[in-house]
């Protein structure tokens, strides 16, 4: 039988690591092993995952040294903090999983029966729900892309594009699938299986402006094509906090590109998710709509 194996870093969920553990130990098809990584937590997180590892021996617990703050960068060194300890345990596919995710009982069943049924695919994971206002509603998404919160690898294709890059602003998740979009392996999110998001995005709290400039600067440093950044903001004036959201986010996006920063990213990388935009963009032209997007 194929097995998975899962990395959680954690950073202050006390309010909502419970669901996730809760989520994970009730599988029907449970990991090999689960590393949760606590990122020098100071809330009471660590006493909640100590209690449930207790109970479930697939389930390790870890701690790195305490930090001042938490950046993207920050969070893949606890990632690849939670890989070494793996060692050289024997796994298919290997998944990362956020502190603040909801799952249904069979969720790992259904996506591992989805990797069986497609050879290429590298990639895989539901779609998002995020819980706002009381309720669940669906988030943006595209048939090609798989949120970070919680993509499952298969092994093969996660070795192939070497991990998780640490990137100071962001965009790591879409770094790695477009990886290995690059290399011949499929990404897939299925709409038929859902994910619970409960915490509020960066987008959606006091400091939405500077997370919106933030996401500006990532675009640039990963490649984006500028048509293509353009068009993805002005057609989001809808999205809190409406027109003066997108046009922070190309600000920023303009003064990364006038600042010259150095991309992290290699330049064919660049070439290939510009190329992957413009047919895009091309597409939207012809037929009126986005061939990659699946829900507004």
């Amino acid at each position: 039988m194929k097995s998975y194996v899962l990395i959680t870093p954690a950073r202050n969920e006390v309010d909502y690591i419970e669901k996730t553990l809760a989520s994970v130990v009730t599988q029907t098809r449970l990991p090999k092993k689960w590393i949760i990584v606590s990122d020098g937590s100071t809330d009471g997180t660590d006493d909640i995952v100590k209690k449930y590892e207790k109970e479930n021996s697939f389930m390790s617990f870890l701690k790195t040294g305490d930090k001042n703050s938490r950046n993207f960068g920050s969070k893949v060194d606890a990632f690849n903090y939670g890989l070494q300890n793996l060692g050289d345990q024997d796994y298919d596919f290997i998944g990362n999983l956020d502190a603040d995710i909801g799952l249904k009982p069979n969720y790992y069943e259904q996506i591992i029966e989805k990797f069986g049924k497609n050879s290429k695919l590298g990639i895989a994971g539901g779609v998002r729900l995020d819980f706002v206002s009381g309720k669940f509603i669906n988030v943006v998404s595209a048939r090609n892309s798989v949120a970070g919160a919680f993509q499952l690898f298969r092994k093969e294709c996660f070795q192939k594009i070497g991990g998780y890059r640490a990137l100071p602003f962001g965009g790591i998740d879409t770094v790695a699938e477009t990886m290995s979009r690059m290399y011949g392996w499929e990404v897939e999110s299925f709409e038929d299986i859902k994910i619970y998001h409960y915490k509020p995005t960066g987008s959606a709290h006091k400091f939405a402006l500077k997370a919106k400039f933030r996401v500006g600067k990532k675009f640039y440093l990963i490649g984006y094509h500028p048509i293509f950044v353009f068009s993805r903001f002005l057609s989001r004036y809808k999205q809190k906090p409406f027109i003066i959201g997108s046009l922070v986010a190309i600000a920023g996006f303009l003064w990364a590109t006038f600042r010259k920063y150095k991309r992290p990213v290699p330049k064919e990388f660049v070439k290939f998710i510009r190329k992957e935009q413009k047919f895009r963009i091309k597409q939207f032209f012809i037929k009126g709509s986005d061939p990659a997007r699946k829900l507004d």
